[in-house]
């Protein structure tokens, strides 16, 4: 500072001798420095001047004289920057709890339950770990990840950072997804290997089984446990009444509705200005102005258009969230963007771009998100073959102990103006017990699974294979062209699909085109062919409610059957699913044909039209749009807290 100070505001003659230069340079005598200040006239009383002599490493580098006019000059200057830094870090603390300028954690150890920040040692045997790390002598991690279906060693690979200042590099690393690289790339993939006359894009398309078949199948122990209830008050009450044990999506709207009407949020000890604008927002919600007809959106699709429309304004204007910064990567603050649990990941990394919604003030906020991935939990801490999520459950623990040790904002409202975004089929279960009163949107939006009707939200899964292009090989044939009843490829995941190929599986019917694996043959259909050529694609369950082909039928423009009992599907507050989409009971499987003829051409035509019309909701873009995927999971958070005032 002093030489800087010199340099601009002082009239000094510089002597730089070789010397010197030369001791900087090599690093030496940096503890010989010398700053004296002598009174030229010698009586303080009677000062006019200054000199200030400077000296490094025996070489005298400055030599300044001041006058007494310079130097009043300087020290006003000095105390003009005094006030200035006082005044803004008592803001800063006072209103922002010194969360200005401060930045997320840049560790790359893994993250361990004791919140050692050294990297964990390798456990053998039942105790393996699926991420054994070293640290390389430049400090970058390496690892590998084992295969949990073909037993293999795969190097993991690395995704986009958002806030890493390795960005650079991933994005490099990123272009192996290209078109040149796609085939090479995926041919790593089970199931996807091809022969030489066989085009890059077949293999991207096909990629789609491979992501389904590496799904995680281990079951954990709390799933098989007869004494674990999962099931919400809510739903107890309605099972009570209902014959069949399935909750319709008619009766789920009733649920929603009843939350609403009976839900009492935390009363604080006095209102605050978020709690008065969240009241606001639900009353002009529940009142809003009469919208018949929308140029860019189909009222038949929403269960009502004015109340959707109303309040998706109101969160454009007035939605803040505050992000936590703390924790460590790669659990925290690391999005994942490829793979079937990307929603997750592209979901905190918009989120956390975003100027809009995005506060640094955690006194505006609205929410406050946890932004932490399940698919890195699970990858990160998960010990194969052990069937517990204990360690898991206990990292959340500790995360939020140390969240409400840091602020009030948790305790305050006992988390529930927090929330999270998780894709995995594990999550329900790991954030069950602490978590509780967390809006959480779920991929595994399980009305058995503990799903709670006007707090949680239902998160769609996107299967991302190319994530610099999440729109490739949009849209499907016309209905002129699918010439296809409906058809299903993927893993015999769960009771239901091994049951529906043995209904309709084998070629037994030309209309049902039912695979575990697509028949190789010269000439075959890809598995994106036969999205796109289909009128009706199945989705059915797998070990868990979700399936990425709910979405994937949107994105390829054909009608989604959906064969998975409380599944609670994406946005369901506000979209009417049943008139765009086909709901088949389980225990149906077996007349499933009939249900499909059964459908005129006329409502045949209206739903693909509809799916067209809806696609809009359930895309993703490099930057967000208006009314997209990434606008429409924020708004099912923003639509839930507003109820809860």
């Amino acid at each position: 500072l002093s030489f800087f100070l010199l340099n601009q505001f002082l009239p000094c003659d510089r002597l730089r001798a070789a010397a010197s230069v030369k001791s900087l340079l090599t690093g030496s005598c940096h503890n010989q420095y010398r700053f004296d200040l002598w009174l030229r006239d010698g009586d303080i009383g009677f000062l006019t001047s200054w000199s200030v002599h400077v000296e490094f490493c025996g070489n005298i580098l400055y030599v300044c004289h001041l006058n007494l006019e310079d130097a009043m000059k300087l020290l006003r200057f000095a105390g003009v920057v005094f006030v200035f830094i006082t005044v803004f870090q008592f803001v800063n603390i006072r209103f922002y709890d010194g969360a200005i300028f401060s930045l997320p954690s840049e560790d790359k150890f893994l993250v361990s339950i004791n919140e050692s920040t050294e990297p964990p040692i390798r456990p053998s045997g039942a105790e393996l770990l699926y991420f054994s790390s070293s640290i390389s002598a430049e400090g970058e991690i390496t690892g590998s990840k084992e295969d949990p279906i073909l037993g293999e060693r795969t190097v993991p690979q690395e995704d986009h950072v958002v806030g890493s200042d390795k960005n650079d590099t991933n994005q490099s690393r990123q272009s192996l997804t290209d078109d040149a690289k796609d085939k090479e790339t995926l041919d790593l993939l089970p199931g996807t290997r091809s022969s030489s006359n066989e085009s890059s894009e077949t293999i991207v398309e096909d990629a789609d089984i491979a992501y389904e078949n590496t799904r995680q199948v281990e079951i954990l122990e709390s799933k098989s446990d007869p004494s674990v209830d999962n099931l919400s008050s809510q739903v107890k009450s309605f099972m009570k009444v209902s014959n069949s044990g399935v909750v319709s999506i008619t009766e789920m709207m009733n649920l929603l509705h009843q939350s609403h009407t009976s839900h009492v949020s935390l009363r604080l000890k006095r209102s605050s200005t978020v709690d008065q604008e969240l009241l606001s927002a639900r009353i002009q919600i529940e009142n809003p102005p009469l919208i018949e007809n929308d140029p860019f959106l189909h009222a038949p699709l929403y269960w009502n258009l004015s109340v959707f429309k109303r309040s998706y304004d109101l969160m454009e204007k007035k939605l803040k969230v505050y992000v936590y910064r703390e924790g460590k990567r790669p659990v925290l603050h690391k999005p994942v963007l490829k793979g079937i649990y990307a929603s997750e990941g592209w979901f905190m990394k918009q989120l956390k771009a975003s100027k809009t919604f995005v506060t640094k003030n955690p006194r505006k906020a609205h929410l406050f998100y946890l932004p932490f991935s399940s698919k890195m939990l699970e990858e990160t801490l998960y010990v194969p073959g052990s069937h517990s999520d204990k360690n898991l459950i206990e990292f959340l623990k500790n995360y939020l102990d140390m969240i409400s040790s840091k602020y009030n904002f948790w305790n305050r409202t006992g988390g529930s103006d927090h929330f999270l975004v998780a894709c995995h089929d594990w999550a329900p279960s790991e954030t069950r017990q602490y978590m509780a009163k967390c809006i959480r949107a779920l991929c595994n939006s399980d009305v058995s699974e503990g799903f709670v009707f006007g707090k949680d939200v239902a998160l769609p899964e996107t299967t991302i294979l190319v994530p610099r292009r999440p729109l490739r090989a949009l849209g499907g044939k016309p209905i002129s062209q699918r010439q296809i009843l409906a058809f299903f490829a993927g893993g015999m995941h769960g009771y239901l699909r091994p049951l529906l190929l043995q209904n309709w599986g084998g070629n037994r019917d030309p209309d049902m085109k039912i695979f575990s694996e697509i028949p190789k043959s010269k000439g075959k259909k890809s598995y994106m062919e036969y999205m796109k050529s289909t009128k009706y694609c199945i989705c059915p369950k797998g070990h868990e409610v979700n399936s990425p082909r709910v979405v994937e039928a949107l994105f390829y423009e054909c009608v989604p059957v959906i064969i998975s009992d409380n599944f609670v599907p994406p946005f369901f507050e506000v979209l009417n699913w049943e008139s765009f989409a086909v709901f088949v009971l389980e225990k149906d499987i077996p007349d499933l044909k009939n249900i499909l003829v059964s459908i005129t051409d006329e409502r045949y035509r209206e739903m693909q039209m509809r799916v067209k019309m809806v696609q809009k909701h359930f895309l993703w873009h490099s930057k967000p749009e208006r009314f997209d995927i990434f606008h429409m999971i924020l708004h099912s958070i923003w639509y839930n807290r507003v109820f809860q005032s």
